[in-house]
């Protein structure tokens, strides 16, 4: 990389850290996906299950030898008087964290979406992606000298980002945990949204015609593989699809009316409530298993009330609990079943099939091939991973799906717009023609998020009335505003992509919209995002709840003629149904973002499915971002890292010998170079790095940074008050926040102006400390400056998405403590983002595209 500007003044070369081997080794192997908010599920761990009070697990899981399942029963039996083991991965069950939620500190390492991570559990092994802690950060440090140089070779630094905690992502939002309604208003609303759903789920049973996309094959297991296997091989032509009649809703209102029904504050998502007697049961199967008895809560809160019963029916159950892993859970039901465990053991094929489409998951997949699916179960040591996945499939643990669009139809032709998904990834269908449709493996739930989100686009499609907006789009102030006002007049979706000042055209659009005398909401990902378009804009999480926004009409449905969602990135494939499926008909949906950034915390990829689907109108901005930032942000959205000329130090590169340097730059810069030479406070920098571990991670730096800026004790749970904290009250979302107080209910923080008490018992869960971030965490915000840290071993983290989201979070000024040397030009050019398995574009192409008829072309 070419260094763009002259070096800030005043800085000074950092004392470099020893060469500690484990930071190196602490590195995660597989992060070089930018768009995964986790690569392999955390929580394990590294080093033997007996250390962390699991029985240590053979070679193919399970031993046929009787005596030595009565040694195991016998060892586990006699240390029931012990003090509880720690669990592996610890942390809260659910995804309660960088996908969405912050680590606690007992917890696994969460996804860079999030941003948890463990600090007292046991160091994570490269496979599950923590990075093993290597010595206390370094200290801010004093000298003199210039911040330039040429970059050394890299040194041991930063983990790259690590995995979320195996938990089932929740598409509900959840609540920020104010407790600011009354009880008796919190159970309402959650009572109104159940209804809701249910009303959903009877809507979509009353089809008159079948999903065939998403339903399981029939006939007997032997039949269902020869069919797959027909399939794949091509000798048989794909399944059918979508058969869409959605039933009628009742169409939004032309005119602006009040809401009938009251809004109240988000209320705390609701738990579920297990007996202290399910718990006990459940301890005494733990413990005459040899597992941690630490896990007993969290698995009465996976399995329910039937937990112990379910447990001793099925050991292979405690896969379903987040950080338990394959390993751990063989040893358990070697120690229960003695020599009935067995690696054929039918009920051992379904837990592993459901556990690795679970993990995939977490890695954005909603879905695998089912090739894919049996080499994992075989590299787990199934004997048979054919018969295990027919076993699986008959269970009913999967499901199987044939999507792709006839080959015998011509699809609609919408106008080229040259659009793609922004990760690099052509979506053109090659001239050849498609090949075999491949047979794919997914759970019902992401089946069911993925099915009615393409059905409630079709709906809006179909039922949107082409309208004329003229004078309105001749009033927009720029020629891509008008456009967009045009094509949201006469489609019920459109699709409209640009950066950071293009966020302006979507909300002129609602402006317009709301002249008319019209019901216009945008809704954005975050808090900050709120900031920076103004238009009376709400959240994605508020809107759903009904703590923001106009509320819901006597149906059900929010009470809006048009939606304009920004930040469309980031949405989930499980949120963006539940917002859809809120719509009513008749009304208007734009999706806004900017292709280039980094995907969802959750799975799917709503917003490139939809651009790549080509079903309705793409309206690609054309006003640029301005200046040296804007210039250098665009050049690497196509793959180029070009020096740029930067007057007045907007972009400036700081080489690194080391992950010690890198942390005594980024405090110094965010202390004193910025504030004096850019006039940027340090309260308004956010530094950005790739990972949570290793040297130069956020926890690393977090913790050089409290001691600079805000040493204390940590009286409450780690934080104290001024402290700078990342709140993640739901799976993907992440708030960047002060600590105000700490009181009787909880820990209060201010998040963009928003107060919200933290209770007490989830603070480890959903805050860490925020003067740095990861990439993912920072997608959907933007600081006036910004410090993105890239030591040495960050270099396995970085791709084209990554680079892209961590340079374009600073509005003002981006320093770039650089130590990867000529890793960093290369992610830009040649590294896209990890690909993700997901259905929601063929699925929109069979309900919208064969024949055109339906289709709503540019």
């Amino acid at each position: 990389m070419e260094h763009a500007v002259t070096a800030l003044p005043g800085a000074s070369p950092g004392t470099p850290a020893e060469d500690d081997p484990a930071a190196r080794d602490s590195a995660a192997r597989d992060s070089a996906a930018g768009d995964s908010p986790a690569q392999d599920s955390a929580a394990g761990g590294s080093g033997p299950e007996a250390e962390r009070g699991f029985p240590p697990a053979g070679d193919g899981g399970c031993t046929e030898d009787p005596a030595a399942g009565r040694a195991a029963t016998a060892a586990a039996a006699s240390r029931t008087g012990r003090a509880p083991d720690r669990a592996p991965g610890g942390g809260a069950s659910g995804e309660a964290a960088d996908a969405g939620g912050a680590g606690g500190e007992t917890g696994p390492p969460m996804s860079p979406e999030t941003g948890g991570g463990a600090e007292t559990g046991p160091p994570m092994s490269p496979e599950t992606g923590g990075g093993a802690e290597t010595g206390p950060p370094m200290s801010p440090e004093t000298g003199g000298g210039a911040e330039t140089g040429p970059p050394m070779s890299p040194e041991t630094g930063g983990g790259a980002e690590t995995g979320p905690s195996g938990g089932e992502p929740s598409g509900a939002p959840q609540g920020d945990g104010s407790g600011g309604g009354e009880p008796s208003e919190a159970q309402a609303e959650l009572a109104a949204q159940q209804e809701l759903r249910s009303r959903i789920e009877k809507r979509k049973a009353g089809k008159s015609g079948p999903i065939e996309a998403g339903g399981k094959l029939s006939g007997t297991a032997a039949d269902l593989l020869a069919a797959v296997r027909a399939v794949e091989s091509g000798a048989s032509p794909s399944g059918t699809f979508f058969e869409a009649s959605a039933a009628p809703r009742k169409p939004a209102p032309t005119s602006v009316t009040e809401p009938k029904r009251p809004r109240v504050p988000a209320p705390e998502p609701a738990r579920r409530q297990v007996g202290p007697g399910t718990v006990t049961a459940v301890l005494e199967v733990l413990v005459s298993g040899g597992a941690p008895e630490g896990l007993a809560a969290r698995v009465a809160d996976v399995l329910g009330e039937q937990a112990a019963d379910a447990l001793r029916a099925d050991p292979w159950r405690l896969l379903a609990v987040p950080g338990v892993q394959p390993e751990q859970a063989d040893g358990f039901a070697r120690a229960l079943l003695g020599a009935e465990c067995r690696p054929d053991d039918g009920r051992r094929a379904a837990a592993l099939v459901g556990w690795l489409l679970e993990r995939a998951a977490l890695r954005g997949h909603t879905a695998l091939e089912s090739a894919a699916v049996r080499t994992a179960l075989a590299g787990h040591s199934v004997p048979e991973p054919d018969e295990a996945l027919r076993h699986a499939v008959a269970e009913g643990a999967v499901l199987v799906f044939q999507d792709g669009v006839d080959d015998a139809a011509e699809p609609a032709q919408a106008e080229d717009t040259g659009a793609d998904d922004g990760h690099g990834a052509p979506e053109a269908e090659e001239a050849a023609g498609p090949g075999p449709v491949p047979v794919l493996l997914g759970l019902d739930r992401y089946a069911l998020a993925e099915e009615s989100l393409a059905d409630g686009l079709a709906r809006l499609v179909r039922t949107a009335q082409p309208a004329s907006w003229e004078a309105a789009a001749g009033a927009a102030g720029s020629p891509s505003a008008a456009e967009l006002i045009r094509a949201a007049a006469g489609h019920g979706l459109v699709a409209h992509t640009g950066g950071e000042t293009a966020r302006g055209e979507p909300a002129a659009l609602v402006s317009a919209v709301r002249a008319l005398g019209l019901r216009a909401v945008a809704a954005v990902h975050s808090d900050n995002g709120r900031r920076r378009i103004g238009a009376e804009a709400v959240t994605v999480r508020g809107l759903l709840s009904g703590a923001e926004g106009p509320g819901r009409d006597d149906d059900g449905a929010l009470a809006v003629d048009l939606l304009a969602v920004l930040d469309s990135p980031q949405l989930d494939v499980e949120t963006a149904a539940a917002l859809v499926e809120s719509l009513p008909d008749g009304c208007r949906l734009v999706l806004s973002g900017d292709p280039g950034v980094l995907w969802s915390a959750g799975a799917g990829r709503v917003f490139a499915d939809v651009l790549a689907a080509r079903v309705c109108p793409v309206v690609a901005s054309r006003t640029p971002d301005p200046g040296p930032l804007g210039e250098l942000v665009s050049g690497v959205g196509v793959g180029e890292l070009a020096r740029v000329d930067a007057p007045g130090k907007e972009v400036v590169i700081v080489p690194v010998r080391d992950a010690g340097e890198a942390v005594h730059r980024a405090v110094q810069l965010v202390a004193d170079s910025v504030p004096r030479a850019i006039g940027v406070p340090s309260a308004e920098t956010q530094v950005i790095t790739v990972g949570h571990g290793g040297s130069a991670g956020t926890r690393a730096l977090n913790a050089a940074f409290k001691e600079r800026f805000n040493p204390g004790p940590g009286r409450f749970g780690g934080f104290d008050p001024a402290d700078r904290v990342a709140y993640s009250p739901a799976p993907g979302l992440t708030l960047a926040g002060t600590v105000v107080s700490a009181e009787a209910g909880g820990l209060r923080v201010d998040c963009e102006g928003s107060a919200v008490v933290v209770p007490r018992d989830r603070v480890g869960s959903v805050l860490r400390h925020g003067w740095a971030l990861t990439a993912h965490q920072a997608a959907g915000m933007r600081w006036p400056a910004v410090v993105v840290v890239l030591p040495g071993d960050a270099a396995q983290g970085l791709n084209r998405p990554w680079v892209y989201t961590a340079f374009s979070r600073g509005e003002r000024h981006l320093s770039v403590v650089h130590g990867v040397e000529q890793a960093l030009p290369r992610a830009v050019a040649d590294i896209p983002s990890e690909a993700r398995t997901t259905r929601l574009r063929p699925l929109l192409e069979s309900l919208l595209r064969p024949g055109g008829a339906e289709a709503a072309p540019a």
